[in-house]
């Protein structure tokens, strides 16, 4: 799921060369795939220098140049981040966003399943752009409201950060939404019939549950600050339940999840 995260060399940092090669794997390994997956999310940060920073042109063309290699028969779904928009996003940065790389929420429907991609940055410091929270807080109820009358066979949400890394109750953190906004917003999202959040922005794995709500964080292809390695996290979602498993990019380059796979389907 996580997907992008670069270093500081000839287009930012020492790092950009190994950011390149793990994210070349990462796709080399989605292409290979069997099943081929029904799309691959990215749940940003997509690019890592910050609105206003140097190398963020290079560093965008050179994730465009990455993904075309993608299976063009696997869609690709982007989930904007706090370095895709700002800390503090704006106007200017959430247009610059959808001028590259398309908009920061929308929703699509896959085997019955309704997929919502959310805008987190809003949730996060929308001091300079509240008209554009309203729009989404407005979009989001009504998204919900399908939700309910479609009773749709799973409703599955994707966001930047996370609700909460292990635990509803837990304390703010740079990594969480503060408390105040994260019992709000998973109340709404459980109250619909959300059955998971799918997040990044902590660059570990972790996650926990709340009410029906399952809540996971992913870790990253690239830069790790936690003991996972460079990984991706495949989801199976069948007419009863969600199951995923996170697997690091040299289990997919080598193996494979052909097997593994029939695994995730029986999992209780």
């Amino acid at each position: 799921m996580k997907a992008w995260s670069t270093g500081d060399c000839d287009h930012g940092g020492d790092e950009w060369d190994q950011e390149i090669r793990l994210t070349e794997q990462a796709v080399q390994a989605i292409n290979k795939l069997n099943p081929k997956p029904k799309f691959f999310v990215l749940c940003g940060d997509l690019i890592h220098a910050m609105p206003g920073t140097p190398w963020r042109k290079e560093q965008t063309e050179d994730l465009q140049r990455v993904l075309k290699d993608l299976d063009r028969e696997i869609p690709l779904v982007l989930v904007s981040g706090n370095h895709d928009l700002g800390n503090v996003p704006t106007a200017e940065t959430i247009e610059e966003f959808h001028h590259t790389w398309g908009d920061d929420y929308f929703s699509f429907w896959v085997g019955g399943v309704l997929f919502l991609v959310l805008n987190s940055q809003f949730w996060y410091d929308a001091s300079q752009c509240p008209a554009l929270k309203q729009a989404q807080d407005c979009w989001l109820d009504q998204q919900l409201s399908i939700a309910r009358q479609r009773k749709c066979r799973h409703a599955i949400v994707f966001q930047h950060i996370p609700l909460f890394l292990h635990s509803i109750d837990e304390d703010d953190d740079y990594f969480n939404l503060t408390k105040a906004v994260r019992v709000e917003l998973a109340d709404k999202l459980s109250g619909a019939g959300i059955k998971a959040v799918f997040s990044g922005h902590y660059h570990r794995n972790a996650g926990g549950t709340y009410q029906n709500l399952d809540m996971v964080v992913s870790s990253a292809i690239g830069c790790q600050l936690g003991k996972d390695t460079h990984g991706l996290r495949v989801v199976v979602v069948t007419a009863e339940k969600i199951v995923h498993r996170y697997y690091s990019l040299d289990e997919l380059s080598k193996d494979g999840i052909e097997d593994d796979l029939m695994e995730l389907m029986k999992k209780e």
